[in-house]
């Protein structure tokens, strides 16, 4: 009888060892198959710090795996194609996820949220009607480059001259408009030629060429004008300031 009281306890510590055992690997089964029950998806994410309204390259994007969530909402974007050249409309961070709630079209009018122009540095955009006859036919498209010739009439005399070359256009028409009837052209100068161009749309006729591509300026190499650097060098022009630059057209 005390041998058996003596080794009972034991029985019983052995007894709950074995219990605890069996319970641990119960919990350790069920976390294994929760692992492999719970799905995971490749998405698109940022791999650096995105500004919003500024276009996204590739070199920005990577995939990465993340769990389904339980009620999934399909807006994450499984491909980078279909991410590049979008436009963020809320800053993203570094390794956050993609949503279609985060970002847009490039042609989407969005108002203040809308894309950035590419307008290098030191140079502006503006807009010059164009049509048919003036505008190449319609051939004109954004990226491509044109000069501009103007004529003037003065004191009975008509004269025609190159004024400018190389202005590179960066939209046709309006946002969202269709670029085939497009009455506008948005191009890239300087201040001072923005004044400049301004004078002949007021007093002379213009019309546009279109510039072979192989002469096409490399995007990015515009070099501020040292002539022009800042919006603020621009001093204004007037009859003899545009007489003075382009004699031919008035002598």
């Amino acid at each position: 009888m005390n041998g058996l009281r003596f080794t009972r306890p034991f029985t019983i510590l052995g007894i709950l060892l074995a219990l605890l055992v069996i319970a641990a690997f119960v919990l350790v089964a069920l976390n294994a198959q929760n692992s492999a029950s719970s799905p995971s998806i490749n998405v698109v994410v940022a791999t650096k710090d995105l500004q919003a309204r500024v276009a996204i390259d590739p070199a920005s994007l990577a995939l990465r795996s993340i769990p389904v969530p339980g009620t999934y909402p399909k807006v994450y974007f499984t491909r980078i194609q279909d991410v590049q050249g979008l436009v963020p409309l809320v800053a993203i961070a570094t390794d956050q996820a993609i949503t279609s709630n985060d970002v847009a079209q490039p042609s989407a009018a969005l108002g203040s949220q809308s894309e950035y122009l590419p307008i290098p540095s030191g140079y502006v955009a503006i807009t010059i009607p164009t049509s048919e006859q003036q505008g190449v036919a319609d051939f004109i498209q954004p990226e491509d480059y044109i000069s501009v010739i103007a004529t003037v009439s003065t004191a009975g005399k008509v004269a025609t001259k190159t004024i400018f070359t190389n202005l590179h256009v960066i939209r046709v028409g309006t946002a969202g408009s269709n670029a085939s009837s497009a009455s506008s052209l948005t191009v890239v100068v300087t201040e001072c030629q923005a004044e400049v161009i301004t004078w002949f749309l007021d007093y002379a006729a213009l019309k546009y060429v279109l510039q072979s591509f192989h002469d096409y300026l490399q995007p990015g190499t515009q070099a501020p004008d040292p002539k022009c650097p800042t919006v603020t060098d621009a001093k204004g022009v007037t009859l003899p300031f545009i007489q003075a630059a382009y004699p031919t057209l008035f002598s």
